[in-house]
């Protein structure tokens, strides 16, 4: 064994536990995959089955304001791993990468003594920034879940159990439970038999990712770890659907459900307003796990210099001592390196508790990628849509937004109304204004001349796979 590896050891059988006497926590992180908010039972959903997640929200505390930096599957989840916004790492466009000094939170348990993994969907890169074991690129395989567990029972773990549901194409899952006749089309959707179809299959997905998590969380209990588990359970950005969803900065895209369950711990049943962020789950674990995330090196400066964490631990609001975090969450979209884009359409946005701006930085050009603007779905709305003004205009408003949008949470949280021009609100517009010129200076974002970079923070376009490589055989070898 190396000097350096019995050092980190020592040090990690020196640590301090999370609580007093007690032995540190394991951590599941289970992530959907293009989920929407609402799309579970348990977030009001009239027609989705999901009972083993309703399940896990009643036996914990459901996360209402948590959100997340991109509504893109990549970035988002660089965010989640290292607990700093995309612009900063690096990792802003789709199919992306970090700076290779960066560090994860699998880098910092790693060197505290824990053993680390992930189970399905990677969608992050350099290997170097993210040394997890993958388990297998199914997150079916529960029985790999149960090996995990079962290892070495004395040693402190975390896992990314990273589903593929329910992204599209929408293939998996008990369709026969789903009529597209009776299911209800949400009102941000334009209903007609195409939406109808492939919503029910979307459902569909959504009930296999609950099959999936009842599974894991079963494998949980059989290995007798759940009461030293801390679960928490998040559904990605909005689902993939041609409206303000995913690909966007509207509540329906960066808005997701999450759910955090440790016995003893969180109080069952609990709930918490606080405005939270995907790079806040890094910190909070250390916090967590008996570490200082204030003492953190990420490995990556912002612009300032500053090595620590974008992100805030919230294990305070998780065992009810507070009901506080920050005061405005952020979020940035990179259209540049998307399939099928054609012109560069950088959107910002700063959100508080009550409102939210947005700043689509180049709103004189044509917003199309092949996500939303592309397909089955969108084309069968524009059919309708000879017959149908008010569709065609929503449709439009698909292509080009203005420069500015201000929104009122409170009074319209489907985000209909602009109010970027309306003189009432000019000192929330400009108060706004500043939190996100002073995010972005922070971050190094340069507006659209970031934009433009964004291909050479792809893999592919340096001759690199766009995700991690799979480590299955890697893992083997060690063992």
């Amino acid at each position: 064994m190396r000097l350096t590896s019995l050092l980190l050891l020592l040090l990690a059988a020196a640590l301090p536990a999370s609580g007093a006497g007690a032995p540190r926590p394991n951590f599941l992180i289970i992530i959907a995959d293009d989920l929407h908010w609402r799309d579970l039972g348990v977030t009001g959903s009239p027609d989705v089955k999901t009972p083993h997640l309703d399940r896990l929200a009643a036996e914990g505390m459901n996360l209402r304001a948590f959100f997340t930096p991109a509504p893109t599957c990549s970035p988002l989840r660089h965010a989640l791993y290292t607990g700093l916004f995309p612009i900063r790492s690096g990792a802003y466009p789709n199919h992306t990468m970090v700076d290779p000094t960066t560090r994860s939170v699998f880098t910092h348990l790693n060197g505290a003594g824990y053993r680390t993994a992930l189970l399905g969907k990677t969608h992050v890169s350099p290997e170097s920034s993210f040394p997890f074991e993958h388990l297998g690129k199914s997150a079916d395989d529960a029985e790999a879940c149960g090996r995990f567990f079962r290892r070495d029972p004395a040693q402190p773990w975390l896992l990314v159990l990273a589903s593929n549901d329910p992204h599209g194409p929408y293939t998996r899952g008990p369709r026969e439970q789903y009529d597209p006749a009776r299911i209800t089309v949400p009102p941000y959707l334009h209903d007609n038999a195409v939406t109808r179809r492939h919503l029910a299959g979307y459902f569909a997905e959504i009930t296999a990712l609950d099959a999936q998590v009842g599974a894991c969380l079963a494998a949980l209990d059989a290995a007798g770890q759940r009461e030293q588990t801390l679960v928490l359970f998040l559904s990605e950005q909005g689902s993939g659907f041609p409206y303000g969803g995913k690909w966007s900065l509207y509540d329906n895209g960066i808005r997701a459900a999450a759910f955090a369950r440790w016995p003893g711990r969180i109080r069952p049943g609990s709930a918490s307003d606080a405005l939270l962020q995907y790079v806040d789950v890094a910190p909070t674990l250390l916090a967590a796990a008996g570490l200082d995330p204030a003492a953190i090196d990420t490995g990556c400066p912002d612009a300032r210099g500053f090595r620590g964490f974008d992100g805030r631990s919230f294990l305070d609001v998780l065992l009810g001592r507070s009901d506080r975090l920050r005061d405005v969450v952020f979020a940035q979209h990179t259209t540049v390196g998307i399939n099928g884009y054609r012109q560069p359409y950088p959107i910002r946005a700063a959100r508080d508790a009550r409102f939210k701006y947005i700043r689509n930085l180049a709103p004189e050009n044509l917003y199309h990628i092949g996500g939303i603007h592309e397909g089955e779905v969108i084309d069968s709305w524009r059919e309708d849509a000879r017959n149908n003004p008010a569709l065609a205009a929503r449709i439009a408003w698909l292509h080009r937004r203005p420069a500015e949008e201000l929104y009122d949470l409170q009074a319209d949280p489907e985000e209909t109304r602009n109010l970027a021009a309306d003189a009432a609100q000019a000192a929330t517009l400009a108060r706004l204004r500043r939190e996100l010129d002073a995010w972005m200076a922070q971050q190094g974002d340069r507006g659209l001349e970031t934009e433009l970079l964004a291909p050479t923070r792809q893999p592919r376009n340096r001759g690199e796979p766009d995700d991690a490589p799979d480590r299955k055989a890697r893992a083997k070898a060690k063992k």
